[in-house]
């Protein structure tokens, strides 16, 4: 029997505070290397300038396995389907069998935005009150629910080179996200968005820096959690060079997979030295985080199926426990 778990399902039983502890979870396993988490595997689909990538875990601790087969087709949203389609499949650790099928384009957009949540939590001031965010695709308003979620910003900026696109999505977090009593601001400009900024995200596709490093604030702290192959690039070479404190979600992935720092490094600009450590070691307490207010931090992530794993398996055993889902036999 496997369990099928829709969206409005996983609404029901799950929120964005549980990702962001559920993450948090992950990186410590991760980084203390009690998970099997291969670098995902990427078949290009070079008709639709798209990818198709799959990313197997397995957790000893948590006695489960799991798969999530994720997409990238960015001409999906020209015919009003998902950029980012994507399912997770569950399996029990201890017989193999599939247990779950979830909607891993939520699940996606769940557990990358609660990256976001655990970092700006873990890096950012706690008095922090301006936000930024660039991008405003469909992993956007779950970037703003996690920073919302653990920080209480008076203001978050909204920059997207699609202007008409950036005013409809801040119509849209108007309405969605009116509890956390933030002003949601559509800009004209990178440069608008950082000025004072206190946290910023980016959260696009893009293959070159999408802000001035130099125009960032003392005490900023930035996640960069769009890019994912080794040519894209949101952040500059300068802030990098510049933050007192540079994190991966785990270095594996982003030493493969992130043009940010592997541009700058095969250039020599830098190198691998630069990353203070892991999301997973300030969870475990093995690297300090911000030691004072005036530190400019980073966290780039580029995901990892552990964290599909941990959020999909919490998200399953609350299903059960509040009888939500369909159970379906082959």
């Amino acid at each position: 029997m496997i369990k099928i778990l829709t969206k409005e399902d996983i609404n029901k039983v799950f929120t964005m505070k549980e990702a962001i502890e559920a993450n948090k979870e992950a990186f410590s396993i991760y980084s203390s290397k009690k998970s099997i988490t291969p670098l995902r595997t990427k078949i290009d689909v070079k008709k639709y300038n798209a990818t198709n990538l799959f990313m197997p875990a397995y957790a000893e601790d948590l006695d489960t396995s799991g798969m999530k087969i994720i997409s990238v087709f960015p001409d999906n949203a020209k015919i009003d389907k998902p950029v980012v389609p994507s399912q997770m499949i569950l399996m029990n650790g201890s017989t193999g069998e599939v247990i779950a099928l979830l909607n891993g384009t939520y699940l996606t957009q769940l557990r990358t935005g609660a990256i976001t949540g655990a970092a700006t939590d873990l890096l950012s001031n706690k008095d922090s009150k301006i936000g930024a965010l660039f991008g405003t695709g469909g992993q956007a308003k779950c970037q703003l629910e996690a920073m919302l979620t653990v920080r209480d910003l008076d203001e978050v900026r909204i920059f997207d080179i699609d202007k008409d696109k950036c005013i409809k999505f801040v119509d849209e977090v108007n309405k969605d996200l009116s509890d956390f009593n933030t002003t949601f601001k559509a800009v004209n400009s990178s440069d608008e968005a950082i000025d004072n900024a206190d946290i910023i995200t980016t959260i696009t596709t893009s293959t070159k820096p999408v802000f001035d490093g130099k125009k960032v604030k003392k005490g900023a702290h930035i996640n960069g959690v769009g890019s994912f192959t080794p040519s894209m690039r949101e952040l500059d070479e300068y802030i990098i060079k510049k933050a007192d404190k540079v994190i991966a979600d785990t270095l594996d992935g982003v030493l493969a997979e992130a043009g940010d720092f592997l541009i700058p490094i095969k250039e020599n600009s830098f190198t691998k030295d630069i990353f203070t450590g892991e999301l997973g070691d300030i969870v475990n307490k093995k690297v300090i985080t911000r030691e004072n207010k005036e530190e400019i931090t980073i966290c780039k992530s580029v995901g990892s199926a552990i964290l599909d794993l941990v959020v999909g398996k919490k998200i399953y055993d609350n299903s059960n426990k509040k009888d939500i889902g369909q159970i379906i036999k082959l």
